[in-house]
């Protein structure tokens, strides 16, 4: 060993005395701090608390039934207006159901997969494999769907323009068993890219190069959820879609689990009124109908995107302090990229960190020690398993803003922590 890398070994383990002996007065203030998913904190979902009591005793829809009784499958005609046109559909390519976009990815998925969206010959299971794309990092309730039904998934890169297409393209082509893909397309779970208008166009017309029964999953979850004015826009993949007569092949999702209350919102799907047929003669032997009452006052409550759009603005005044909070502290501590890399989206919930490879599990595990949760390593790719171990997901939303800075603080040490260790046995 020469003189000169003794001394940088010593320099080393001089800087890891220093962090180490922070990390051990961290620890003993027995932390409670969580940046593990994506909830909307109490002010956020405060925000909406004229939804109770706003129907006043009017409970008829435009159409003049009674939202307290059964039917309506598809949900109220005002409701199947106002969130269509939040993904760019008309009110008859809608369908509104509960409170869980999840559910209905859910449904749509066993239904392709069981009985067929082109009756039973069309069903996945006819044949003895059945593929995903999962763009990486994704979102992990997305993986958890395929692996409960057994879909393999195949991970392909995401970059800031969206899925990787070429890749995606030459998959697709080489491989008939693949049956999907899964797309998170404005402010993307964890990255927060918004996807370029050509990559919409491209997945738009992707089914014609696949096989019959694939389908695009889009999952715009984060539709409305600017931070900045000058958050990118998202193309229509409808107006694409269209274009290439491919509209049976995809499926849009939103909920507004974000935007009024996380666990009472409303949801939806759009897709070709086809689909939306053969979906609603399916879901007719589970439900004699969904939560109207509860459709009927978010259509009062959110009334048109102009209401929509100051109602996100209330949003984004809460969440942005979080979400300079912690790219701030990012930068002013590692913001000369040798320990980690990280986006700075301009809407969403997340923030995707990379560690330096190998690295994310052992932070992970450092804060954990500190009474720091976070995402586990892992969770944002196919089967909890990151091959490069190193893509972390930062969620502020939910604490408070003073737990958040606590929470990033503590986060920026164990990364300098774990790189440095991971140099002084290189």
């Amino acid at each position: 060993m020469t003189q000169t890398t003794q001394a940088s070994q010593a320099q080393l383990r001089e800087q890891l005395a220093i962090l180490h002996e922070q990390y051990d007065q961290l620890a003993a203030k027995k932390l409670d701090l969580d940046l593990t998913r994506g909830k909307p904190g109490t002010a956020q979902v405060a925000l909406s608390s004229a939804l109770d009591g706003i129907l006043g005793g009017d409970y008829l829809a435009a159409d003049g039934s009674d939202a307290r009784n059964y039917g309506g499958l598809d949900g109220l005609p005002e409701a199947r207006s106002l969130f269509g046109a939040m993904l760019g559909m008309r009110p008859e390519e809608t369908l509104v159901g509960g409170n869980s976009s999840l559910t209905l990815m859910y449904q749509v998925v066993e239904f392709a997969l069981r009985e067929g969206l082109r009756g039973p010959e069309s069903a996945w299971a006819n044949h003895d494999e059945a593929k995903f794309l999962c763009p990486v990092p994704g979102y992990d309730r997305h993986f958890s769907i395929c692996e409960y039904f057994g879909i393999d998934m195949l991970p392909v890169p995401l970059l800031d323009s969206g899925p990787d297409m070429d890749e995606v393209e030459a998959l697709v082509a080489a491989d008939p068993t693949i049956r999907g893909i899964w797309c998170v397309p404005r402010f993307s779970n964890p990255t927060g890219c918004v996807y370029s208008a050509a990559t919409v166009e491209r997945l738009a017309r992707l089914p014609q190069q696949a096989s019959s029964e694939f389908i695009v999953m889009w999952d715009n979850a984060y539709a409305v959820h600017e931070l900045y004015d000058d958050a990118p826009q998202l193309a229509p993949i409808s107006d694409y879609a269209r274009q290439f007569d491919t509209m049976d092949n995809i499926f849009q999702f939103g909920s507004t689990s974000k935007i009024t209350f996380a666990g009472a919102g409303v949801a939806f799907v759009g897709s070709s009124e086809r689909n939306l047929a053969t979906l609603k003669a399916h879901l007719a032997f589970q439900t004699i109908g969904p939560d109207k009452v509860n459709q009927l006052r978010h259509v009062r409550f959110l009334q048109d995107p102009v209401t929509i759009a100051a109602h996100m603005e209330h949003h984004a005044a809460l969440m942005r302090p979080r979400f300079e909070a912690v790219l701030t502290t990012l930068e002013q501590e590692l913001g000369d990229g040798d320990m980690g890399c990280w986006t700075r989206p301009r809407g969403g919930y997340f923030i995707s960190f990379d560690a330096l490879p190998g690295l994310a599990g052992e932070i992970v595990g450092l804060a954990a020690r500190i009474g720091v949760k976070l995402t586990p390593a892992g969770a944002t790719f196919p089967y909890g398993r990151d091959p490069e171990d190193r893509n972390i997901r930062l969620s502020p939303s939910f604490p408070s803003l003073e737990d958040v800075q606590a929470s990033v603080d503590a986060f920026v040490l164990c990364v300098k922590i774990a790189t440095l260790q991971q140099r002084l046995h290189a």
